[in-house]
């Protein structure tokens, strides 16, 4: 074989480092293909919020409403949240998963930035959270729910679910990065998650309870998430229910954030 020449050889510039942003992307990627994997994880998140809109509406809706129709009106905001909060425990769920293969010691080998994991599992949240919000949604509609405010209420409202899926999550990143069996995650996660789903105005107005789990609902920060979903699609939300909702997504991203990064970076 004939020797190359070093006069032949050319000095070429390192490629530049991917951005966080690319990084992101990547693992959002990631985060898209588990859905093609793993289809059932679409299923347990979307047949619960199904099978609540269902029974409630037709079950208990003419006791609770005066009619099926009346009380879907009410309630079907109500299971948006609801669905939204349930599908955040998945976070922590799919964080544990991981960390318990060894995938994460195999991320941080890698020239990357050290976030991006976190910002996949995020995309593959809010991806999880507009496929369930749509499907129920549509079914609401062909129940006969109507929006209100129109195509404008229900863009605000997914904004809305968004905010509160991405602060909620945090809570279930941290159990994930604590706790490496998924199935303890899940568990811990809907012990803390059910009491303040249920004790909330998402399927009954709170002037119908005892005076004492009435002081705790109006408190709920989950019946302020309803409270502004429903007025955003009937067009009469206030600045002030919007914020309120907003509270509690903020402070526990804020809270809980820095929180994660000490944990994943302790490890």
């Amino acid at each position: 074989m004939s020797e190359i020449s070093p006069a032949t050889l050319q000095n070429v510039s390192r490629p530049p480092a991917p951005s966080a942003f690319s990084n992101a992307l990547v693992f959002g990627w990631r985060a898209v293909l588990k859905f093609r994997h793993v289809p059932e994880q679409l299923f347990d998140l979307v047949m619960t919020p199904l099978m609540f809109t269902l029974l409630f509406t037709f079950v208990f809706g003419g006791a609770l409403a005066g009619s099926p129709g009346d009380y879907l009106q009410f309630f079907l905001p109500g299971i948006l949240v609801q669905t939204v909060v349930f599908n955040s425990v998945y976070s922590g769920m799919g964080l544990s998963t991981d960390l318990s293969k060894g995938l994460f010691e195999r991320f941080r080998s890698l020239p990357i930035w050290s976030l991006s994991p976190f910002a996949g599992l995020m995309v593959g949240d809010v991806l999880r959270h507009l496929i369930a919000g749509a499907i129920i949604l549509g079914v609401g509609l062909a129940l006969g729910y109507r929006p209100e405010a129109g195509v404008t209420g229900v863009v605000l409202s997914f904004l809305l679910l968004i905010a509160i899926g991405f602060g909620v999550g945090w809570i279930f990143l941290v159990l994930g990065l604590l706790i490496r069996t998924p199935m303890t995650v899940m568990t811990i996660g809907f012990t803390f998650i059910f009491p303040l789903v249920f004790a909330s105005n998402i399927m009954v107005r709170p002037e119908t309870m005892p005076r004492w789990l009435e002081a705790f609902v109006l408190l709920n920060p989950v019946s302020h998430m309803t409270t502004a979903l429903r007025g955003l699609m009937a067009g009469s939300a206030t600045p002030g229910e919007v914020l309120l909702a907003l509270a509690a997504p903020v402070v526990l991203t804020i809270t809980l954030s820095p929180v994660v990064l000490w944990l994943y970076r302790r490890d």
